[in-house]
């Protein structure tokens, strides 16, 4: 278990014996999230900095804080900073005060700590670690691998979007010596970001989703997206300890093959991808249906995954239950558990209307992939679409590409926000009629408009960028009965 002595070790290279028995139960950023025993990280930020809510982390009995502000901390304080005096008490015999109490660990960058301390911890512990990044569906193919490696092995996941430079130290540093597995999620928005997450992290496993436009705005574009995805094949250990399960229909994902060391297994629809399906029916909210093709062996599979496009979280999830060596039976339980936790949730609003909730992001890809779930089901469907956020070089094309699915799709279309024009323009000029084109400029004029027109029978697809608040069009209509 982890203890002040190993994050003071990661820190100085020295291991005080006074600090063996204090033992950390987790790290935190936030002190509302503060359990007993937490090491509380006061990070500065441009809007919220953490030394003001030291004392409120002690109040949720953190034992001790990180800190980079002397003036914040009204506790003993172990300076760090000096590197001949912290020597001189982190060899002492007995620790320099009370750490039964509160006290904080003054350092030079509390942030750089952090990460320190994770590295450091990562390499103490005997884990196999699965990397998983891409443009679309991280997070939901993390749930389901996460779901079906459980049936086997303890398994540790990051809890939502702890997929940063943040979020992945606070998460190795939930790790116990009891987890055999860790499924940890990585983000992406520049060069240089992911190899910096394996450095922390040691993934044996690494898995791509695909490569889209999204972030494009801060990554320059789809060749820096590529580079920066491919740092995770790249930092994988060489055969067969490594292995890189990798997407065989996206042809970007494809090629880096020829970037690893590791073991390539890959997954899709193609027949020359080592697992692949075929026989895709999409059950709107009822799940789909496919075909798995492993090996000569063929297995019939319905599993509570909504969308036709899902068939790739399933794959991905299967690739890597098949190379960390579960059986097909414990593959296939976990695929059916239905306990993912899928971004997108149908709810029903107080009119009878069925709102399908996909607000947490939006990309090219994933709107799509909405609009395609909305294509299987019945009713009077409405997509409401809010601007696509950091598409950068391709702003203009990714919201085309979506209006002219929408034109294919809807009966009538809602666009909120300046972007989501480009939406309904291209939709029209697919032959959509411009009555059934209406358009916002934000969120509350659009909840104005759908409550005063919903009604039974209709389904309405919300999505937009995180940034487009859509979420709140959600809240107003969902029902509370």
């Amino acid at each position: 278990m982890l203890t002040l002595a190993d994050i003071l070790e990661a820190l100085t290279n020295l291991r005080p014996l006074w600090a063996d028995n204090l033992v950390i139960t987790e790290a935190d950023i936030d002190s509302r999230q503060v359990i007993p025993g937490s090491m509380f990280v006061a990070l500065p930020g441009e809007r919220v900095d953490g030394h003001n809510f030291i004392e409120d982390a002690f109040k949720h009995s953190a034992s001790f804080a990180v800190i980079q502000r002397q003036d914040a901390a009204s506790v003993p304080v172990l300076d760090l900073r000096d590197v001949e005096d912290s020597r001189r008490f982190l060899t002492q015999s007995a620790a320099p005060f009370d750490i039964n109490q509160p006290f904080c660990v003054l350092v030079d960058n509390a942030l750089h700590a952090l990460q320190k301390a994770a590295r450091y911890w990562r390499r103490k512990l005997d884990v196999r670690v699965i990397g998983i990044t891409g443009s679309v569906g991280k997070s939901t193919t993390k749930e389901l691998v996460a779901e079906i490696l459980s049936q086997r092995y303890r398994t540790l996941k990051n809890p939502g979007s702890y997929n940063n430079e943040i979020g992945l130290p606070l998460t190795i540093l939930s790790l116990t010596e009891g987890h055999e597995r860790a499924v940890l999620e990585m983000g992406f928005y520049v060069s240089g970001e992911i190899s910096f997450l394996c450095d922390l992290a040691l993934p044996q496993v690494g898995v791509l989703t695909n490569i889209g436009t999204v972030h494009a705005e801060r990554a320059g574009s789809i060749e820096a997206i590529v580079a920066g995805k491919t740092e995770l094949v790249q930092a994988l250990p060489a055969a067969p300890e490594g292995i890189a399960v990798l997407n065989y229909d996206d042809p970007y994902v494809r090629e880096m093959a020829s970037n690893t060391k590791a073991q390539v297994f890959t997954y899709g629809l193609d027949p020359e991808a080592d697992l692949w399906a075929d026989n895709v029916e999409g059950f709107g909210l009822e799940g789909i249906r496919f075909q798995l093709h492993y090996e000569g062996e063929v297995l019939h599979l319905r599993v509570p995954l909504i969308g036709r496009h899902s068939v790739h979280t399933a794959l991905r999830a299967a690739s890597v239950g098949l190379v960390e060596g579960l059986t097909w039976q414990e593959i296939v339980r976990g695929l059916r558990a239905g306990t993912t936790q899928l971004r997108l949730v149908a709810v029903k609003a107080d009119s009878g209307a069925i709102i399908l909730d996909d607000t947490y992001n939006a990309s090219p890809q994933s709107t799509l992939a909405a609009l395609n779930l909305l294509d299987e089901l019945e009713g009077h469907k409405i997509a409401v679409l809010g601007d696509m956020l950091e598409l950068g070089p391709y702003e203009e094309q990714g919201h085309e590409i979506v209006g002219l699915r929408a034109a294919e799709v809807v009966d009538e279309l809602v666009c909120v926000g300046p972007r989501a024009s480009m939406i309904g323009s291209a939709a029209r000029k697919a032959g959509f009629p411009q009555d059934s084109i209406v358009h916002f400029d934000e969120t509350l004029q659009t909840v104005n408009y759908l409550q005063s027109r919903l009604t039974t029978g209709d389904v309405v697809l919300i999505k937009g960028s995180r940034g487009m608040a859509m979420d709140r069009i959600v809240a107003s209509l969902e029902s509370h009965k």
